[in-house]
């Protein structure tokens, strides 16, 4: 379990301060030394980060802004990289750009040596890999930034994939989250524009995913449930997960001998129907989407092997997405709406799927529905691309403030990339078609007897429970305003830079009674002639005079390089 721990004011002495100057190197070096500025990190850091030199920084101005943050979070490790790849499937909360280029970032990482597997194969399982296994790899087939895959075989003659976790990554991310919390706290401080984000939220949700992440006894419970929505399906191939070798550290799976969906070439010499490949995949991610509710997040093509008879087998079941049964449908309605071309459907559609701090303006969101609707409406279904489409809904949901959960961002990429890989296969696929038979069955299931039954039963039992909580509500409110014992609590707006000022100024001046006490403290001494002594003058009163002098240099850089004497 990762141990997260808020860094505040009284971290002064920071626990990771190594750590911290290394974030703030590449920060600096990548061109990011104007948010470290605005973010006033120099007073929450000891001497050595505010001498820190930003001559050290490369000249990357030919890279745009966005490339320099995929380059930066690629240097910085394991939890940056997973914090940018999460963040490329927020439009809601980054620009478009950034999202795009954030996607791309990959886990460029070593790999660790085989006496550390060894060692955490024997941790987890109780012996060591020739023990546990018939035959194991020592050379990996990959590695990333959580760990590394190695093939191996099974007493029982089995071919297998062991991932193994990385040494330390616990640790390591711990740390990082740590920093992490501390930046974004800063940046709520001092950036009003961020606030809608709400960025320390989105880092303790990101701590929540990252310990999941790292766990793979979660890693093989989605692949059990993955398994079982299809256990009846024989289009699709689910590898066996081998429970007796599988703890928190170590995952064992079925090995697959399969071909990429990208390898067309290799499809073709094997004698497999590329449109039934792309016809079932899409089937699958629909049924994932629509009637499951539980789907692959990540069916990028290394995730995708073709088997012999075109049955599809999904690999790396690390991100998983999920939505309930009342998203799905608001879903199907917005599409619903869209493709008739009901404005205001469209809105209220989205407007229940979106999350918001304050109501958006409907006329303006009907507006520019409208022109989206415009821009897409009226193409032939050949011509719609699932990408650009959703490319100009995000741009449209952030412009307005709206909020996308992330399962839902999520989802819609899917579709996105299954609809990529199906004009590679197949340049007449058309990912709207194949999926309206499922919405249209989605909206249908709405009206059936059995289902407007359970909804009016839960929606009387909600109502029931909500009568019978009010007078208890209201009487410990009552209780607790004659106890006075209610209050009300008022925030403040825009006073963080005058109260900056003013920790500065205190700051300063704290420092220059400090330095006067040590010349008048020294020059007491040397007058006083106080034992021992160096060529006749007392020790102690020249190292306090020493002392008094690299403070006060020290407080003039500072005054300096702020440019105000």
């Amino acid at each position: 379990m990762l141990s997260i721990r808020k860094i505040g004011f009284i971290g002064r002495t920071y626990r990771h301060l190594n750590r911290y100057r290394q974030i703030l190197g590449v920060l600096f070096k990548y061109g990011f030394g104007d948010l470290v500025d605005t973010l006033k990190i120099e007073q929450y850091l000891e001497v050595g980060l505010q001498m820190f030199s930003r001559k050290r920084r490369e000249q990357v101005e030919q890279h745009s802004r966005a490339e320099r943050l995929r380059m930066a979070l690629e240097e910085l490790g394991p939890t940056f990289i997973k914090l940018g790849q999460v963040l490329s499937t927020r439009p809601d909360l980054i620009p478009v750009q950034f999202t795009e280029e954030l996607s791309k970032l990959q886990d460029r990482v070593p790999s660790f040596p085989y006496e550390d597997v060894a060692r955490i194969i024997e941790a987890e399982l109780g012996a060591p890999p020739d023990k546990v296994f018939r035959h194991f790899e020592r050379q990996p087939l990959a590695a990333a930034s959580i760990g590394q895959v190695h093939r191996a075989q099974l007493h029982g003659e089995e071919q297998v994939v062991v991932k193994v976790q990385r040494p330390g990554i616990s640790r390591t991310i711990e740390v990082d989250l740590e920093i992490m919390l501390h930046l974004v706290s800063l940046m709520e401080r001092h950036l009003e524009e961020v606030h809608v984000a709400r960025p320390v939220r989105i880092v303790e949700e990101f701590a929540r995913t990252l310990e999941k992440e790292i766990d793979y006894t979660i890693e093989a419970a989605h692949i059990e449930r993955f398994a079982r929505q299809f256990i009846d399906d024989e289009t699709i191939y689910v590898p066996k997960v081998y429970g007796d070798t599988t703890t928190e550290r170590v995952l064992t799976m079925e090995y697959i001998d399969g071909v990429k969906a990208t390898e067309i070439d290799r499809l073709e010499q094997l004698g497999l129907d590329r449109k039934a490949i792309i016809a079932r995949g899409a089937d699958l991610i629909l049924k994932q989407v629509f009637d499951y509710g539980f789907f692959h997040a990540d069916p990028h093509p290394g995730n995708l092997f073709v088997l012999p008879g075109n049955v599809i087998c999904y690999l790396d079941f690390g991100m998983m997405g999920s939505v309930d049964e009342r998203t799905r449908e608001d879903f199907a309605d917005l599409v619903y709406s869209a493709v008739r071309g009901d404005e205001i459907g469209s809105m209220d559609a989205l407007i229940r799927l979106a999350e918001s701090d304050e109501e958006p303006d409907r006329r303006v969101l009907a507006r520019d529905l409208s022109d989206f609707l415009g821009r897409h409406l009226y193409k032939p279904l050949k011509d719609i691309r699932m990408k650009a489409l959703l490319s100009q809904l995000m741009e449209l949901i952030s412009r307005h403030r709206l909020r996308i959960p992330p399962d839902l961002f999520l989802m819609m990429k899917a579709l996105a990339s299954i609809e990529s890989i199906g004009l590679l296969l197949d340049p007449d696929f058309e990912i709207v078609s194949q999926a309206a038979p499922f919405i249209r069955r989605l909206k249908m299931q709405r009206y059936r007897p059995r289902r407007l039954a359970d909804d009016l039963v839960k929606s009387g039992s909600e109502l029931l429970r909500l009568l019978q909580e009010i007078p208890g509500e209201l009487r410990e409110l009552l209780k607790q305003m004659k106890r006075g014992k209610v209050r009300m609590e008022f925030e403040h707006q825009g006073l963080e830079p005058m109260l900056a000022t003013y920790d500065r100024i205190s700051n300063r001046i704290a420092f220059s009674i400090v330095i006067g006490a040590l010349i008048i403290g020294s020059a007491l001494i040397v007058l006083s002639k106080t034992p021992p002594f160096v060529f006749g003058i007392p020790v102690f009163g020249i190292i306090g005079f020493l002392v008094a002098a690299v403070m006060g240099l020290w407080l003039l850089i500072a005054i300096l390089r702020k440019g105000r004497l």
